[in-house]
Protein backbone atom coordinates (compact mmCIF):
# COMPACT_ATOMS: atom_id res chain seq x y z
CA UNK A 1 0.00 0.00 0.00
CA UNK A 2 1.12 3.54 -0.64
CA UNK A 3 -0.34 6.99 -0.05
CA UNK A 4 -0.84 9.39 -2.92
CA UNK A 5 -2.12 12.95 -3.03
CA UNK A 6 -4.54 14.16 -5.70
CA UNK A 7 -7.01 16.98 -6.17
CA UNK A 8 -10.34 16.24 -4.51
CA UNK A 9 -13.38 15.95 -6.77
CA UNK A 10 -17.09 16.55 -6.22
CA UNK A 11 -17.66 12.79 -6.14
CA UNK A 12 -15.40 12.58 -3.05
CA UNK A 13 -17.78 14.63 -0.88
CA UNK A 14 -19.55 11.69 0.86
CA UNK A 15 -16.22 10.01 1.70
CA UNK A 16 -14.74 13.35 2.81
CA UNK A 17 -17.66 13.88 5.21
CA UNK A 18 -17.04 10.49 6.82
CA UNK A 19 -13.29 11.15 6.99
CA UNK A 20 -13.81 14.55 8.64
CA UNK A 21 -16.18 13.12 11.26
CA UNK A 22 -13.79 10.26 12.08
CA UNK A 23 -10.84 12.64 12.31
CA UNK A 24 -12.61 15.14 14.56
CA UNK A 25 -14.02 12.52 16.93
CA UNK A 26 -10.87 10.41 16.97
CA UNK A 27 -8.11 13.01 17.21
CA UNK A 28 -9.52 16.13 18.86
CA UNK A 29 -11.17 14.66 21.98
CA UNK A 30 -8.20 15.53 24.22
CA UNK A 31 -8.47 19.23 23.35
CA UNK A 32 -12.22 19.78 23.13
CA UNK A 33 -15.31 18.48 24.92
CA UNK A 34 -17.64 16.00 23.22
CA UNK A 35 -20.29 18.74 23.03
CA UNK A 36 -17.87 21.18 21.37
CA UNK A 37 -16.91 18.56 18.79
CA UNK A 38 -20.51 17.64 17.95
CA UNK A 39 -21.52 21.30 17.66
CA UNK A 40 -18.41 22.02 15.56
CA UNK A 41 -19.36 19.19 13.19
CA UNK A 42 -22.79 20.80 12.79
CA UNK A 43 -21.69 24.42 12.40
CA UNK A 44 -17.99 24.76 11.52
CA UNK A 45 -16.24 21.58 10.39
CA UNK A 46 -17.22 20.00 7.13
CA UNK A 47 -16.53 19.84 3.44
CA UNK A 48 -15.96 23.18 1.74
CA UNK A 49 -17.09 22.57 -1.82
CA UNK A 50 -15.71 25.97 -2.87
CA UNK A 51 -12.21 24.58 -2.30
CA UNK A 52 -13.04 21.58 -4.48
CA UNK A 53 -14.47 23.85 -7.20
CA UNK A 54 -11.39 26.09 -7.00
CA UNK A 55 -9.19 22.99 -7.38
CA UNK A 56 -7.28 23.83 -4.22
CA UNK A 57 -8.37 20.87 -2.05
CA UNK A 58 -6.34 17.69 -1.87
CA UNK A 59 -7.31 14.14 -0.96
CA UNK A 60 -4.80 11.60 0.34
CA UNK A 61 -5.64 8.04 -0.55
CA UNK A 62 -4.18 4.66 0.20
CA UNK A 63 -3.81 2.69 -3.01
CA UNK A 64 -2.77 -0.86 -3.76
CA UNK A 65 0.65 -0.84 -5.36
CA UNK A 66 0.56 -4.53 -6.21
CA UNK A 67 0.00 -5.91 -9.69
CA UNK A 68 -3.27 -7.80 -10.05
CA UNK A 69 -6.70 -7.35 -8.50
CA UNK A 70 -6.79 -4.41 -6.14
CA UNK A 71 -9.31 -2.70 -3.93
CA UNK A 72 -10.61 0.81 -4.49
CA UNK A 73 -8.48 3.64 -3.06
CA UNK A 74 -9.38 4.65 0.50
CA UNK A 75 -9.42 8.34 1.50
CA UNK A 76 -7.27 8.76 4.60
CA UNK A 77 -6.62 12.51 4.68
CA UNK A 78 -7.60 15.82 3.16
CA UNK A 79 -6.63 19.46 3.26
CA UNK A 80 -6.33 22.47 1.07
CA UNK A 81 -5.43 26.07 0.55
CA UNK A 82 -7.54 28.99 -0.58
CA UNK A 83 -7.23 32.26 -2.39
CA UNK A 84 -10.43 33.39 -0.61
CA UNK A 85 -10.85 35.32 2.66
CA UNK A 86 -12.55 32.57 4.67
CA UNK A 87 -10.09 31.39 7.35
CA UNK A 88 -11.95 28.22 8.35
CA UNK A 89 -15.29 26.45 8.09
CA UNK A 90 -17.15 24.16 5.72
CA UNK A 91 -20.18 24.88 3.55
CA UNK A 92 -22.47 25.14 6.60
CA UNK A 93 -20.34 27.82 8.33
CA UNK A 94 -22.33 31.06 8.34
CA UNK A 95 -19.38 33.48 8.59
CA UNK A 96 -17.84 32.68 5.20
CA UNK A 97 -16.12 35.38 3.14
CA UNK A 98 -15.59 34.07 -0.37
CA UNK A 99 -14.10 37.22 -1.93
CA UNK A 100 -10.70 36.74 -3.54
CA UNK A 101 -7.39 37.63 -1.91
CA UNK A 102 -4.55 39.60 -3.51
CA UNK A 103 -1.39 37.42 -3.55
CA UNK A 104 0.84 40.51 -3.38
CA UNK A 105 -0.60 41.68 -0.06
CA UNK A 106 -2.75 38.91 1.45
CA UNK A 107 -1.98 35.52 2.94
CA UNK A 108 -3.37 32.40 1.28
CA UNK A 109 -5.44 30.36 3.70
CA UNK A 110 -4.41 26.81 4.65
CA UNK A 111 -7.75 25.09 5.20
CA UNK A 112 -9.68 22.04 6.33
CA UNK A 113 -6.96 19.53 7.23
CA UNK A 114 -8.19 16.18 8.51
CA UNK A 115 -6.46 12.80 8.78
CA UNK A 116 -8.22 9.56 9.69
CA UNK A 117 -7.11 8.48 13.19
CA UNK A 118 -5.93 5.07 11.91
CA UNK A 119 -3.50 6.85 9.54
CA UNK A 120 -2.38 9.66 11.89
CA UNK A 121 1.32 10.36 12.37
CA UNK A 122 2.37 8.68 9.13
CA UNK A 123 3.34 11.83 7.23
CA UNK A 124 0.01 12.31 5.46
CA UNK A 125 -0.56 15.81 6.90
CA UNK A 126 2.96 16.78 5.82
CA UNK A 127 2.38 15.50 2.28
CA UNK A 128 -0.84 17.52 1.97
CA UNK A 129 0.68 20.63 3.57
CA UNK A 130 3.67 20.47 1.21
CA UNK A 131 1.30 20.25 -1.79
CA UNK A 132 -0.74 23.20 -0.49
CA UNK A 133 2.27 25.39 0.19
CA UNK A 134 3.76 24.67 -3.25
CA UNK A 135 0.45 25.41 -5.01
CA UNK A 136 -0.10 28.65 -3.08
CA UNK A 137 3.46 29.78 -3.87
CA UNK A 138 2.94 28.94 -7.55
CA UNK A 139 -0.16 31.16 -7.46
CA UNK A 140 2.00 34.05 -6.23
CA UNK A 141 1.34 33.97 -2.48
CA UNK A 142 4.28 34.65 -0.16
CA UNK A 143 2.33 34.48 3.09
CA UNK A 144 0.16 31.69 4.48
CA UNK A 145 -2.21 31.62 7.43
CA UNK A 146 -4.72 29.28 9.00
CA UNK A 147 -7.15 28.79 11.83
CA UNK A 148 -5.54 25.79 13.54
CA UNK A 149 -7.32 23.59 16.02
CA UNK A 150 -5.64 23.19 19.39
CA UNK A 151 -4.86 19.64 18.26
CA UNK A 152 -3.11 20.90 15.13
CA UNK A 153 -1.01 23.69 16.68
CA UNK A 154 2.02 21.48 17.56
CA UNK A 155 2.10 20.02 14.02
CA UNK A 156 1.94 23.43 12.33
CA UNK A 157 4.54 24.84 14.73
CA UNK A 158 6.99 22.14 13.56
CA UNK A 159 6.29 23.22 9.97
CA UNK A 160 7.36 26.81 10.64
CA UNK A 161 4.01 28.43 11.46
CA UNK A 162 3.86 30.92 14.32
CA UNK A 163 0.88 31.67 16.53
CA UNK A 164 -0.64 35.05 15.68
CA UNK A 165 -3.77 35.20 17.87
CA UNK A 166 -6.32 33.13 19.73
CA UNK A 167 -9.76 33.01 18.10
CA UNK A 168 -13.10 31.67 19.33
CA UNK A 169 -15.22 30.10 16.58
CA UNK A 170 -18.90 30.46 17.50
CA UNK A 171 -20.79 27.17 17.82
CA UNK A 172 -24.17 28.50 19.00
CA UNK A 173 -25.90 28.20 22.36
CA UNK A 174 -23.06 30.18 23.97
CA UNK A 175 -20.42 27.60 23.04
CA UNK A 176 -17.20 28.41 21.19
CA UNK A 177 -14.36 26.41 19.71
CA UNK A 178 -10.93 27.83 20.60
CA UNK A 179 -8.62 27.89 17.60
CA UNK A 180 -5.32 29.63 16.88
CA UNK A 181 -4.64 31.82 13.87
CA UNK A 182 -1.14 30.90 12.69
CA UNK A 183 1.01 32.27 9.88
CA UNK A 184 4.15 31.72 7.88
CA UNK A 185 6.13 33.52 5.16
CA UNK A 186 7.24 31.44 2.18
CA UNK A 187 9.39 31.89 -0.92
CA UNK A 188 11.15 35.03 -2.06
CA UNK A 189 9.87 38.36 -0.74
Amino acid sequence: MKTQIRLAEAGDVPALRKLIEASVRGLQSRDYSALQLEKALQTVYGVDTQLISDRTYFAAEEVDDLVGPSRAPLLVGCGGWSRRKTLYGGDQFAAREDSLLDPSTDAAKIRAFFVHPAWARRGIGTMILDACEAAAQAAGFRQLEMGATLTGVPFYRTKGYAELEAVEAPLGEGLTLPIVRMGKRVGEL
